[in-house]
């Protein structure tokens, strides 16, 4: 995938005294107070910026925060807690400026935030009136936040359309190498897990991995499906039985290619879905009618664990088991410490699965962690991100 990178504009001496407009991801939980909870985002944006000011450029900065309506500006959209939080982490000021479509006032070797970029009208329909005004804001035009990069909207599709120069950011072009090597040039073999509640979810890019990978390991309720189409009774288990048939088909299509979908041989059951439940391990073969599966039985993940330390590339996008309930957490526990152990190249993407990266401290173990949720499995579905595509025309010509 053929992109500018903003570190080659830079290298080129081009942002120099010149306006660089950064699309950052700032969208930060918060709390009722409005304080900043959690700041990876926040601090993932930084090393771009630090590349602008350190080339002597005009910085703008902009993301949006939360789910504001256009055209009608509240309090609680304000980027003002993002504001104070990026002063911190880069020891200078960052002003916070509003209303400001029609023009920035910002001078080289200085930064500013621009508020919450959702709020301004057209931005999420990409109007091409606002697109071009966006653009005549800046000299170089720089994409940074993957987690928009599946939407085309002012700051990350129309702005690149008509800015003089459109580039990726560092943490951009990370994704796009990480995903390249996990989908386009893996190391065989190329295992794939895929977990959740629901097949209906995630059943495109299922199909779409059942045409490229090795082993399709599938996790939770996404399991519970899969085991009732290879003839195994579920109990009470959350799945969906009217998707049997394409549950049916992802097998026949990877079985076509002699590649698999391992169907768990043993099961952890409980009769509640509660943290205190009694959990009872079991034959697939033995579920009970009151049954409910809540993680792949310890035989099952002893088995997956080996063949993930046997792969040359794995992208893993959810746990295979209630992992948050300790009682039904050993399924991802040993998955995880399976793909910390392998020296196979990794790319982990999805909240829930973040969550478990963390848990079970192998952030350093996993070859990239992406940040974006809805852009990652987008990417998974072989779909083209809207972002990736513009960046790839600029490049061009």
């Amino acid at each position: 995938m053929k992109v500018l990178r903003f570190a080659d504009v830079i290298a080129s001496g081009f942002a120099k005294g010149k306006r660089v407009f950064i699309r950052a991801d700032l969208n930060v939980p918060q709390d009722d107070a409005g304080n900043i909870t959690e700041d990876t985002r926040i601090r993932a944006s930084v090393p771009c910026i630090q590349m602008a000011l350190a080339a002597g450029a005009a910085v703008m900065v902009t993301s949006h925060l939360g789910r504001p309506t256009e055209g009608a500006f509240k309090p609680e959209d304000s980027l003002a807690p993002v504001a104070k939080r990026l002063g911190e982490l880069l020891g200078r000021e960052v002003p916070l400026v509003a209303n400001w479509v029609d023009g920035v006032d910002v001078q080289p070797g200085q930064i500013v935030l621009l508020e919450n970029c959702r709020v301004n009208v057209g931005e999420k329909k990409n109007a091409p009136e606002l697109a071009k005004k966006l653009a005549a804001l800046c000299d170089v035009f720089v994409h940074d936040a993957f987690g928009t990069a599946h939407r085309a909207e002012g700051t990350t599709y129309g702005i690149a359309q008509y800015a003089p120069i459109a580039c990726a950011g560092p943490l951009l072009a990370a994704e796009i190498d990480a995903i390249n090597k996990a989908l386009a040039n893996p190391k065989r073999p190329l295992v794939a897990i895929v977990a959740g509640s629901k097949v209906s979810s995630k059943l495109t890019i299922l199909q779409a991995l059942a045409k490229n990978v090795d082993q399709l390991i599938v996790g939770g309720g996404i399991a519970n499906t899969f085991m009732l189409a290879s003839g195994l009774k579920i109990g009470k288990s959350l799945a969906e039985p009217g998707l049997l048939d394409d549950a049916k088909a992802v097998i026949a299509a990877m079985k076509a290619r002699g590649a698999e979908v391992p169907i768990p041989t043993d099961v952890v059951t409980a009769k509640t879905f509660a943290a205190d439940a009694v959990a009872t391990v079991k034959a697939a073969t033995d579920v009970a009618d009151d049954d409910l599966i809540l993680d792949i039985g310890p035989v099952t993940a002893a088995k997956l664990a080996e063949q993930l330390k046997a792969a040359g590339t794995i992208v893993w996008n959810g746990p295979v088991g209630v992992f948050e309930f300790a009682a039904f957490e050993n399924g991802t526990k040993v998955i995880a410490q399976a793909i910390a152990e392998s020296a196979a190249f990794s790319i982990a993407g999805g909240g829930d699965t973040l969550a478990a990266i963390a848990k079970y401290g192998i952030e350093k173990q996993v070859g990239y962690i992406s940040t974006g949720g809805g852009a990652f499995l987008e990417v998974l579905e072989g779909k083209t991100l809207p972002a990736f595509e513009i960046l790839q025309k600029r490049a061009a010509g």
